[in-house]
């Protein structure tokens, strides 16, 4: 079965329900179900973190390096500046997720904006 191989109305947001579901949330109550029986410190659960860590860097520097939309209008220089306001105003707050986020938005938005005049 592909997503072209049914012409009928609803078959597409049938493959895209069921494929979405098979790629995220069987993991997700395997992960609830192995991870409550593993230590936090385990190899395991080191391994896990660094992998879902490099994933998010992952996504960020493809972010930066190849935007889409209207972030793709901004000056790569901007796009880098604003991450490493960001990475800075986390460390400097306590490693404050929502601080960083914040600070790394500020930036852009501002730089995008000082763009526009």
């Amino acid at each position: 079965m592909t997503f072209f191989g049914n012409d009928a109305w609803w078959w597409p947001y049938l493959f895209i329900l069921v494929a979405g579901w098979l790629a995220t949330d069987v993991w997700r109550f395997l992960g609830v179900f192995i991870g409550g029986r593993v230590s936090e410190d385990s190899d395991a659960m080191v391994l896990v973190r660094t992998i879902a860590t490099a994933l998010v860097a992952a996504v960020i520097a493809n972010l930066i390096v190849f935007p889409g939309g209207v972030l793709a209008d901004t000056p790569m220089a901007l796009r880098v500046g604003a991450a490493v306001a960001g990475f800075a105003a986390y460390l400097a707050l306590r490693h404050s997720m929502l601080a960083g986020i914040i600070a790394a938005e500020a930036v852009l938005i501002a730089g995008m904006l000082i763009g526009q005049t």
